[in-house]
């Protein structure tokens, strides 16, 4: 297993750059006063095709070999990752091959179909979704891009949290959604080496909260299919992202589908800004833990912008 270095993240940025945006931080006053900390939005939500895993996708797309990249991409995705794929693949001029499961978002899915993407669809669960893509990879050849579980991807995940401190002086926390971990294992790639003295922490569903039973375990436990509003953090964890969670991570919080749903519409209110369910988890988080915040200068990332308007979960 290759574990990725600060030089990949280095290298990463600069591979990158062309396709990606430097996004902006926003604060709010209001935000700020309800739950005692200075928070800052990372806002990934206005990243190209809408998620930070643009950044990971564009890595893995454009380091590939021109042998390599004739033959196409291919993952399995509840849909940012597929999307961003779709996206840098589309940037290259190479295929790209999503299994999707059925349930996904019809936004999502139309989404790496607008990119230029193909999208085969599986049932919800991890097993299926494996499988099916087990079969595209044999009549295709792809290359296979993990979610997460590739350190190509968390390489460019980890450019994130170094704007973020060029951004934001004097962090004293940095949380950021978590399912899979990518962005959280390229968080703690990041700070890790550049500002050990912040501390990391991952949000989670309660409904999906295997992270945070795996961090209180010591071993990876994987749910198949669990059910929640925040249907960008459904995954399990993976033996390269478990490694950082392991070694950096300071505590995963959880969050109710109602505290979850709140904060969304709290930020959707106060900041004037579209983001998904997913990303409403830190601070649905924060403020159910305010003594864990209180006086504290916090990043937070919003990971994504990508919510079928058709849906909203207050609907």
């Amino acid at each position: 297993m290759y574990i990725p270095t600060l030089e990949d993240m280095i290298a990463a940025r600069a591979r990158i750059e062309p396709y990606v945006h430097r996004t902006p931080v926003l604060t709010s006053r209001m935000l700020n006063e309800l739950t005692g900390a200075e928070l800052f939005f990372k806002c990934e939500n206005l990243q190209k095709a809408g998620a930070f895993k643009a950044r990971g996708a564009s890595n893995a797309v454009f380091g590939l070999t021109d042998e390599q990249a004739a033959k196409g991409v291919a993952t399995h995705s509840s849909g940012n990752h597929g999307t961003c794929l779709s996206y840098a693949a589309g940037r290259r001029g190479i295929p790209c091959t999503v299994v999707m499961p059925h349930t996904a978002p019809q936004a999502k899915k139309d989404a790496v179909r607008g990119y230029g993407g193909r999208v085969v669809e599986s049932e919800p669960s991890t097993s299926s979704r494996e499988a099916v893509f087990a079969e595209v990879v044999a009549q295709t050849g792809a290359e296979f891009v993990h979610p997460y579980n590739d350190p190509r991807v968390i390489a460019g995940q980890a450019t994130c949290s170094a704007e973020l401190i060029e951004q934001v002086e004097g962090l004293d926390a940095v949380i950021a959604p978590i399912g899979g971990g990518g962005m959280v294992s390229g968080t703690c790639l990041t700070l890790s080496n550049l500002a050990p003295s912040i501390k990391i922490y991952a949000a989670e569903p309660l409904n999906a909260d295997d992270a945070a039973r795996s961090f209180r375990a010591g071993h990876i436990i994987a749910d198949d299919a669990p059910d929640t509003v925040a249907d960008g953090l459904k995954v399990p964890l993976k033996e390269l992202t478990w490694h950082f969670v392991q070694n950096h991570v300071t505590d995963i919080l959880t969050a109710t589908e109602d505290e979850i749903v709140e904060a969304m519409k709290l930020i959707w209110k106060r900041m004037k800004i579209v983001m998904e369910p997913s990303s409403a988890v830190p601070l649905a988080t924060i403020i159910k833990n305010p003594d864990i915040f209180a006086g504290q200068r916090v990043g937070v990332i919003i990971t994504g912008g990508n919510v079928d308007l058709d849906k909203l979960p207050w609907n």
